[in-house]
């Protein structure tokens, strides 16, 4: 039977996936401000839980790594209210923090080989946004080529972690 957690993380990493997508294609400010109010609270709340999980089972590079990615995110979610442009501070920080957390995800041997080196490559291309922004450019989360064509890489690692998460098998108290 699935661990009840990994079934929780599951739905708030799909969550992310589908609303974090949604977003950056509409085009009406209070569609996208929704779909990514709701597009992080489900990855703040699964990427809590996964904290949890995997410090329990004594892996805390990958437990920091979700615990700065659920920081991220919530720096992220300050700025979803704001216009595009009122957010880039929050989106700078926030995207920061992503890159950061998933090389500290990516790099042990917890997920898959494609599941690492597409989370290690999802975290260069948003410490390349990260780093942009910092250095002055004016990047919306929208722009395009980046960050725009790094959020398919990001939606792909969550489908990594949900397929591990829901092929573990345990009982039901498992975290």
């Amino acid at each position: 039977m699935r661990s009840p957690l990994n079934v929780v993380a599951s739905v708030g990493l799909a969550l992310g996936a589908v609303f974090g997508l949604a977003g950056t294609i509409v085009t009406q400010p209070n569609l996208r401000a929704t779909s990514w109010g709701i597009d992080s609270v489900g990855l703040v709340m699964a990427a809590t839980l996964l904290t949890l999980k995997f410090f329990r089972k004594g892996n805390d590079l990958v437990a920091a790594g979700f615990l700065v990615f659920a920081i991220g995110e919530g720096v992220i979610l300050s700025g979803t209210a704001g216009s595009l442009i009122g957010s880039v501070p929050s989106f700078a920080a926030g995207t920061a923090l992503w890159a950061t957390a998933l090389l500290l995800i990516s790099i042990p041997k917890e997920f898959s080989i494609g599941v690492r080196l597409t989370g290690i490559a999802t975290s260069i291309l948003f410490a390349i946004t990260a780093a942009r922004i910092f250095w002055g450019e004016q990047l919306l989360p929208t722009s395009r080529p980046l960050p725009f064509f790094a959020y398919p890489f990001l939606v792909t690692t969550f489908i990594g972690w949900i397929w591990a998460l829901l092929g573990e098998n345990g009982p039901t108290k498992s975290a």
